[in-house]
């Protein structure tokens, strides 16, 4: 009996995938290997978030941030998605809640995935190291 995965599950994989695409992309040895169009067709028209300073972000300027951002990490980043769980759900519909947690000098993602969800970006993918003059802690200044 070949029984469909649940819904949860497979927003659950969805939410595993775009986090293994943010680390490809960002990443110098792998960027040139990922297709930037997966992410462009997992963010929704109206798609939103909520950067760290509390201003609104629409479509466009998250994708624009994180096309910006292609290759800016050496190998020092990493995503651990944890604690996956459906906060609501009718039908076909979604809401997941889940925790990124992030390793070395680049702060979480600056979102989650796709799905019925307005989710809040923490630090925006951006570089927190104290003092750094790279170019992630310049678009943190953008950001803010």
């Amino acid at each position: 009996m070949n029984e469909k995965p649940s819904l949860l599950s497979r927003a659950s994989a969805e939410i595993v995938a775009l986090h293994r695409f943010f680390v490809d992309w960002f990443d110098r040895a792998s960027a040139d290997m990922v297709d930037f169009s997966r992410f462009e067709r997992v963010m929704g028209d109206g798609f939103c978030m909520v950067a760290p300073s509390g201003q609104v972000l629409d479509r466009k300027a998250v994708l624009d941030h994180i096309k910006a951002s292609r290759a800016t990490c050496d190998g020092d980043f990493a995503i651990s998605i944890e604690d996956i769980r459906a906060g609501w759900q009718a039908g076909d519909t979604i809401v997941i809640s889940s925790a990124p947690a992030s390793t070395a000098v680049v702060a979480r993602a600056p979102f989650s995935p796709p799905v019925h969800r307005r989710p809040t970006a923490l630090n925006g993918g951006i570089c927190m190291k104290p003092g750094c003059r790279c170019r992630k802690a310049e678009q943190a200044q953008d950001m803010n």
